[in-house]
């Protein structure tokens, strides 16, 4: 296959910016590390000047073993067929080891030297050994999966110019990492863990996540089994990824033996647990999975996910009231996002285009260099849920869950039941305040919504969970309000929800404490509610009340058979908002709608999942070839989602079908082509359904 384009980020005046920028950051990264950064040094090959410009772009996915790889790579880039008047004279590749927190980097000089070191976070040289080697190895492989785009764009419209092969595309190399992985698994901790995961441990950390997504990827079981296997001999705690793997290549009996028999050995390993829960949810056994949630949460009391495990567990059981109050009790962390690189103003950008990639439907309508961008009503650039991120996007997900069971209205009337609302609190605070020996509030509140429903969610708001809530949290309280519709009558059936008291009022109260604690009707069974949460239900309420907005306009122009007008970005916005509240038929008209002006890959993922959805081969085969194809365009051979689609196709269907069909299909060879490779690369790991 040939390898995509290669972008060009120039610096004409300062040499060496970007390397200087990168060094400079080094001290501030957390996670996995940016991806690798390739740095060319390019002179005129024909008359007298020694001019030189520097050209960059970054990369993932390629072998980072030694320094010879890394050079191979440069060497590369020496001939550009787009620049055809210089000469590539230096080059340096930078790779970040996350594991020791050292930048290694090659420089090649053309033709000649090669040399190899490291660069520490204050910027020194050290001498670059094997064991740094491989621990470099082994995060290049892991940016390459973690990095990766998942076929919507959305990765790849964050940085500019990044170049992403798969790092795994044989049998050699799956051993070789595995081997990698098995030598660093207990060092995986050092590499932090997914948003999700508070305190990095054994089995969650980015090297357990990066192992788990390529083993589902390339359906390689048999290879994680046999790892797992040997690991677990060293530590029990691997059990729970054992088990995970079990059960995604249908060893289902096997991996309930292996969970139960753990569980005799660490009767209290919330992993273990949780992926009981899973198990027995996944089955339909909801009151099985509420036992083995309820163990886990009290085995890991501040997770993130063992809370949230059991909030889904009470939505599958439709226990509204206990489920609102589990998400409640959730502990929420500020989202840590993936290390990017920041770098200085470039000269210019050359973003060219492989003819293999050139398909008329990608590239038309599309806007031009200086073109003005879409316009965007700003109700709905001002829609906050379509930025979270980490905790909070998995429990807004969750509270949307039970809006679309139950409905706003009903949400709302819950709400009220199980959390101190700010009027009744204020209503019930003047009352008392007239009566003799009135009681303290405040301290009456926080008693008994710590005490009430004891066993339901045993972290009340005294354990501080009110802290988590970040700055970015309580300025969206600022920014949800007001969105250029607040006239519009058609909005007015969605009820805006009351304020719940915040529990820094209830802390305020400056009356004098009284120890008695007696009974107080209001509160006795009420919680308060967290402001994280609060805030959650204003964000809910815009989006349901855009979301009327939209669908009452759409009826009325059908009725009066006028064309409803948006812009392709608005109808983006408009299907991500319906996928959100789960109208999935909603969310495809107005991808449909989308892709009618021009091609997204949102909106083209969108109808991806209907075709999924359907079971239609040929609609989901359509949408992923050019789903492909617009990722090669964008310099990305490799996206590990598309991979996994195109493995169960050829899993349900067989390679000879799948292969028919895309070859059937009226594009140019060349996009056909892309396609095909990732069928290759489902024979090169023995898939399911390739041999036939």
């Amino acid at each position: 296959m040939v390898a995509p384009a290669v972008p060009e980020i120039i610096e004409e005046d300062d040499l060496f910016a970007a390397i200087d920028a990168r060094t400079e950051s080094l001290q501030n990264l957390r996670e996995l590390g940016p991806p690798d950064l390739v740095y060319l040094v390019k002179q005129p090959k024909t008359g007298n000047s020694t001019r030189q410009t520097g050209v960059y772009h970054h990369v993932t996915g390629i072998d980072a073993s030694s320094s010879a790889s890394l050079a191979a790579y440069v060497n590369t880039l020496t001939f550009s067929p787009h620049d055809k008047t210089h000469k590539v004279v230096s080059g340096i590749y930078c790779c970040y080891n996350a594991f020791s927190h050292l930048d290694m980097r090659v420089e090649v000089r053309i033709p000649g030297s090669l040399e190899s070191y490291c660069i520490d976070e204050r910027g020194d040289k050290r001498v670059a050994t094997e064991a740094l080697w491989l621990e470099t190895f082994l995060c290049g492989i892991l940016r390459a999966y973690s990095y990766a785009d998942d076929g919507s764009g959305d990765t790849i419209k964050k940085i500019v110019g990044v170049r992403r092969f798969n790092p795994v595309t044989n049998t050699e190399m799956e051993h070789k990492f595995l081997d990698a992985a098995e030598r660093l698994f207990f060092m995986g901790r050092q590499l932090s863990s997914d948003p999700e995961t508070q305190v990095p441990n054994t089995v969650s950390n980015h090297l357990t996540s990066g192992l788990l997504k390529y083993i589902r990827i390339t359906g390689r079981y048999t290879s994680g089994i046999n790892l797992f296997e040997k690991l677990r001999t060293r530590d029990v705690e691997v059990s729970s990824l054992l088990a995970r793997v079990l059960i995604e290549a249908d060893e289902e009996v096997q991996a309930v033996r292996l969970m139960h028999d753990a569980l005799q050995d660490v009767p209290m390993d919330y992993a273990l647990l949780d992926c009981q829960a899973a198990f027995c949810q996944s089955k339909g056994e909801g009151e099985m999975a509420l036992e083995c949630a309820k163990r886990a949460v009290t085995a890991a009391p501040s997770e993130f996910s063992t809370w949230a495990r059991l909030a889904e567990v009470y939505v599958s059981l439709e226990q509204w009231d206990l489920a609102l109050l589990t998400l409640n009790s959730c502990p929420m962390f500020t989202y840590q996002d993936k290390d990017a690189p920041r770098m200085p103003q470039p000269s210019r950008v050359i973003l060219p285009i492989m003819a293999e990639s050139v398909l008329d439907e990608i590239d038309e309508g599309q806007p031009k260099q200086g073109e003005p961008h879409d316009f965007v009503h700003p109700s709905l650039r001002k829609l906050h849920a379509a930025s979270y991120q980490g905790t909070f996007l998995k429990a807004y997900n969750l509270l949307t869950k039970i809006a679309a069971s139950i409905g706003w209205d009903q949400l709302l009337k819950i709400r009220s039941e199980v959390f101190v609302m700010e009027e009744e609190y204020r209503i019930e605070r003047q009352n008392t305040a007239t009566k003799p020996g009135s009681k303290n509030t405040s301290t009456v509140a926080i008693h008994q919504s710590s005490s009430s429903k004891e066993g339901v969610n045993g972290n009340g708001p005294e354990n501080g969970t009110e802290e988590s809530s970040s700055k970015e949290e309580e300025s969206s309280e600022k920014k949800t309000n007001g969105t250029g519709f607040e006239n519009h009558t058609d909005g007015s059936s969605i009820e805006r929800p009351e304020q719940t008291v915040a529990s820094e009022v209830v802390k305020s109260g400056n009356e004098d404490a009284d120890p008695s604690h007696s009974s107080y009707t209001q509160f006795k069974n009420k919680r308060l509610c967290e402001r994280w949460l609060d805030n959650l239900f204003m964000v809910l309420y815009e989006d349901l009340r855009i979301y009327t907005i939209w669908r009452t306009e759409m009826a009325q122009s059908r009725q009066q058979a006028i064309d409803y007008k948006k812009t392709a970005t608005e109808w983006e916005i408009l299907g991500e908002l319906a996928e959100r509240l789960h109208h999935f038929d909603e969310a495809i008209e107005a991808y449909r709608h989308c892709l009618s002006i021009r091609f997204s890959p949102k909106a083209m993922r969108g109808i991806l999942k209907l075709y999924e959805k359907q079971n239609d081969t040929r609609g989901m085969l359509s949408a992923l070839i050019r789903l492909i194809a617009w990722q090669y365009r964008w310099y990305s051979e490799f996206s590990p989602e598309l991979l996994y689609m195109i493995r169960k196709l050829i899993e349900e269907e067989g390679a000879v079908k799948v292969r028919s069909i895309v070859q059937a299909t009226n594009l140019p060879q060349p996009v056909l082509d892309l396609t095909h490779h990732y069928c290759q690369l489902c024979a090169t790991f023995r898939s399911s359904g390739s041999d036939g």
